[in-house]
């Protein structure tokens, strides 16, 4: 699934090449992905200029004159430029044409999203409940300390809850707590104000050292150029499952939280 990074980056490309310019038409293709795409979408966007484009969490807000594009790009979504004239393949659902700019959204699973919200979108309920962005100065080790009192779940699973902290999904929260040294298994309130310190940062760093690298790339994600993320290439331990580990030798361990592979040293982390 696009996580933080790989939303983040397709929301710099978008805003790059089409920031400030006119939606020309819109072309949908499906009446339903997972959530019905609103009837008459089109003739909403068409000659609408797009004034910004933002993110929250996982979510993609194109700021248009007038109210605002809310897509999601569920578990295999992608959004990026193709050529005037290219024909659309099967899982090709939505172009949006700015002049000779056209955005097209891929989605082979159909669990993404495209919603049209007039009012203020930080009150929609897709996203009015979600956490504190990580990369913001306000997710610290002290909000992080008070935010996981009382909480008994495993300390990765917490930091991967969108109502407390957004966009630290499955591969960099397993890479964080590596960089961090902390085993993921570890009681959420047990980890001491001191640890956090460590984690922190740790999940800050790796956050913005995926949207340097493009992202990473399992299986369908590409940026809006085509091109494949590459901080796959760098990860420590999520996906390493037996290999030896970076820093010690030691063979990584694989095992299951919360329905989600977790990956980890150890030796390395306790």
């Amino acid at each position: 699934m696009p996580e933080l990074p790989e939303v983040e980056v397709t929301r710099c490309g978008i805003a790059l090449q089409v920031e400030g310019r006119r939606l020309n038409r819109a072309v949908l293709r499906a009446p339903t992905l997972r959530y019905p795409v609103p009837p008459g979408l089109a003739r909403t966007l068409a000659g609408r200029p797009l004034v910004e484009a933002k993110r929250r969490g996982k979510y993609l807000l194109l700021d248009f004159d007038g109210g605002h594009l809310l897509i999601h790009l569920g578990m295999s979504g992608s959004l990026r430029f193709v050529a005037p004239g290219t024909l659309p393949q099967k899982h090709d659902h939505a172009d949006f044409v700015f002049g000779e700019q056209v955005l097209r959204f891929t989605d082979p699973r159909r669990f993404g999203a495209l919603l049209w919200l007039a009012g203020d979108p930080l009150e929609h309920p897709l996203i009015a409940r979600l956490g504190i962005e990580p990369l913001t100065r306000g997710f610290t080790p002290g909000y992080l300390h008070r935010a996981l009192q009382g909480r008994s779940v495993g300390i990765k699973p917490a930091i991967m809850d969108g109502g407390l902290v957004v966009g630290v999904g499955n591969i960099y929260a397993s890479e964080s707590l590596f960089d961090a040294g902390i085993d993921p298994r570890t009681s959420a309130s047990g980890v001491s104000a001191a640890r956090l310190s460590l984690l922190v940062p740790a999940i800050k760093k790796t956050l913005r050292a995926a949207i340097r690298a493009g992202g990473s790339t399992l299986r369908d994600f590409c940026g809006t150029d085509g091109g494949m993320g590459d901080f796959q290439t760098r990860h420590q331990v999520y996906d390493r499952a037996g290999e030896p580990c970076v820093k010690c030798g030691s063979p990584i361990q694989a095992i299951r939280q919360g329905q989600r592979s977790t990956y980890f040293c150890l030796r390395c982390q306790r």
